[in-house]
C-alpha cells in the first residue's frame, strides 16, 4: 500500500489512474505523427545530412579538412568526443544509481535518459573513429584480435585503448538495460494494437505474459545490471580523463582530472536530460507525469555537479601555483589571460556562476528558466573541454612552435552531423517507443479503488 506523504507533492499529479497512464503514453506510439514531430523530424534529418558532406569530405581528403596542425593535433574532434560522452553519463546515474538508492522521482524520466545515454555514447564513438583517417583499412586494430602478423597487438597500457573497452562496456550495458526495460511496455502496447503493429511489438516483447514469476525475473535482472552499470558511471569517464591525466603535458598532468570528469559528466548529463525532458512534457502533454518536482530535484543535482567542478578548477589553479613548476603555473595563467582568455570566461560563467542560480526556488522551478540554463551549461562544459585540450597544446616548451587552433568547416560540419544524428534518433525513439516507463510510474499511481474507498 503507498502512503502518499502530506508533505511531499505526489510525483505523478492529476489523479491519473492505471488506465490514464496506459493511454497517455501508448497515444504517442498508437496516434499520427503531430506536425511539430514532423518538422523537427526535418530539421534533424537536414542537419544530418548536412554534416554527411563535411564527414564525406573529411574521408576523401583526409582529416588535414580540419583545423588541427602540427602543434595542436587534437582540437575539435577530442573535444565533441568527450562532450558526448559525458552527456551519455545522466541516463546511467538516473537508471543504475538511483534504482539502488530506490529513488522513485527517477520513473517518469529514466527511459529517455537511456535512450539519450545510448545515443550519446553512438556520437561519441565516431570520432575517435573519423580521427583515424582511413578507419576502413585500420578501424579493427584498436581490438585486441588474433591476426597472422605474428605478436601483433595493441598496446595494453595506452589509455586510449582503455577508452575502448570502457565506452563499448558502458554502451552495450546500457544498451541491454534500456532494452529490458522497454519489454513490459513492448507488451503493453502489443495488446492494444492490431495487424502489423501488433506483430511488430509482439516480436520486440519476447513474448512477455505479465505473469509474477516473470515480473520476479524482470526485477532481479534490472537490480544486476543496475549493480554492473553503476561502477560505469564512475569508469567511463575516469578512463576519458587518463587520455590527459597519463600524459606529462602541463595543463594535464594531474592527478584531479578522474574524479572532476565524474562530475562534469554528470553535470552536462542532467543538463541535456532537462533540456530534452522539458520539449518532450511539453509536446506530448506529459506535464502530470514529468513535474515540476522532478525538474526540481534535477536542478539540485546540477547544484551540487556544477559546485564540485568550480572547486575543481580552483583546486587546478592552486596545485599549480604549489608546485613550483613554471610550465604548469604558466599553463593555466595562459588559459585565464592567454589567447584563448574569452573561452576560459566562458566556461567559468556557464559552469560555475550560472547553476548558483538555481539556490533561488523561483529559478530553480521555472520551466523557462530550467530550459535556459540547462542549455547554458552544456555550452560551458563544451566549452571546458575545449579549454582543457586546445589551451594546454597550443603553446608548449618552445616558443617557435606555438600556434592556434581555427576550426574549419569540416571541423563544424561534423559536429552538426553528431547533432543531426542525436536528434534524429530521440525523435524516432519519442514517437514509436514508449517515452515514459509505463510498468514503473503505475507503481507509484494510486489505483481506482483506492482513490474511490477515499
Amino acid at each position: 500500500m503507498q502512503v502518499t506523504s502530506s508533505v511531499r507533492e505526489p510525483l505523478i499529479t492529476g489523479g491519473k489512474t492505471l488506465k490514464d497512464v496506459t493511454h497517455d503514453v501508448s497515444r504517442q506510439v498508437e496516434g499520427k505523427p503531430s506536425l511539430g514531430w514532423i518538422l523537427g523530424l526535418l530539421v534533424a534529418v537536414g542537419t544530418l545530412l548536412l554534416g554527411s558532406l563535411a564527414l564525406v569530405a573529411t574521408l576523401w581528403e583526409g582529416i588535414g579538412m580540419w583545423g588541427l596542425n602540427k602543434t595542436i593535433g587534437w582540437a575539435w574532434d577530442i573535444t565533441n568526443f568527450v562532450w558526448w560522452v559525458g552527456i551519455g553519463h545522466a541516463g546511467t546515474l538516473i537508471s543504475a544509481v538511483l534504482l539502488l538508492f530506490r529513488q522513485k522521482w527517477r520513473m517518469a524520466i529514466n527511459r529517455a535518459a537511456e535512450a539519450m545515454t545510448i545515443f550519446a555514447v553512438i556520437c561519441a564513438a565516431m570520432f575517435p573513429v573519423i580521427h583515424m583517417g582511413r578507419p576502413w583499412l585500420g578501424a579493427y586494430w584498436a581490438l585486441p584480435l588474433p591476426n597472422t602478423f605474428g605478436s601483433l597487438w595493441v598496446n595494453f597500457n595506452s589509455p586510449l585503448l582503455w577508452d575502448v573497452f570502457a565506452i563499448s562496456t558502458y554502451f552495450s550495458v546500457s544498451l541491454v538495460f534500456w532494452y529490458i526495460g522497454l519489454i513490459p511496455d513492448f507488451a503493453t502496447i502489443r495488446d492494444r494494437a492490431t495487424g502489423l503493429r501488433k506483430t511488430i511489438y509482439g516480436a520486440l516483447s519476447f513474448g512477455w505474459d505479465g505473469a509474477a514469476k516473470t515480473w520476479s525475473r524482470y526485477e532481479s535482472v534490472a537490480l544486476i545490471l543496475a549493480g554492473l552499470a553503476t561502477p560505469l558511471v564512475l569508469s567511463v569517464h575516469t578512463i576519458v580523463s587518463f587520455d590527459f591525466a597519463t600524459s606529462v603535458i602541463p595543463g594535464w598532468h594531474t592527478t584531479i582530472f578522474p574524479p572532476y570528469f565524474v562530475a562534469g559528466a554528470i553535470f552536462s548529463g542532467f543538463a541535456m536530460v532537462l533540456t530534452l525532458m522539458i520539449i518532450t512534457r511539453k509536446v506530448f502533454k506529459l506535464e502530470d507525469y514529468i513535474t515540476i518536482g522532478h525538474i526540481e530535484l534535477m536542478n539540485i543535482v546540477i547544484i551540487i555537479t556544477g559546485s564540485i567542478v568550480g572547486i575543481a578548477y580552483i583546486t587546478e589553479f592552486f596545485i599549480a601555483w604549489y608546485s613550483g613548476v613554471a610550465a604548469e603555473q604558466y599553463a593555466f595563467i595562459n588559459r585565464a589571460f592567454g589567447p584563448y582568455w574569452w573561452a576560459y570566461w566562458s566556461m567559468m560563467t556557464c559552469n560555475v556562476i550560472s547553476p548558483q542560480l538555481f539556490w533561488i526556488k523561483k529559478i530553480r522551478t521555472s520551466i523557462v528558466a530550467t530550459f535556459a540554463l540547462s542549455i547554458v551549461v552544456n555550452i560551458g562544459m563544451w566549452f571546458e573541454r575545449f579549454v582543457i585540450i586546445v589551451t594546454s597544446l597550443h603553446r608548449d616548451y618552445l616558443p617557435s612552435s606555438w600556434a592556434m587552433f581555427y576550426p574549419t568547416i569540416s571541423d563544424v560540419g561534423v559536429y552538426l552531423l553528431t547533432f543531426g544524428l542525436f536528434f534524429t534518433l530521440f525523435l524516432l525513439f519519442a514517437k514509436f517507443f514508449p517515452v515514459i516507463n509505463m510498468a514503473e510510474v503505475k507503481s507509484i499511481v494510486k489505483s481506482s479503488s483506492e482513490k474511490v474507498n477515499k
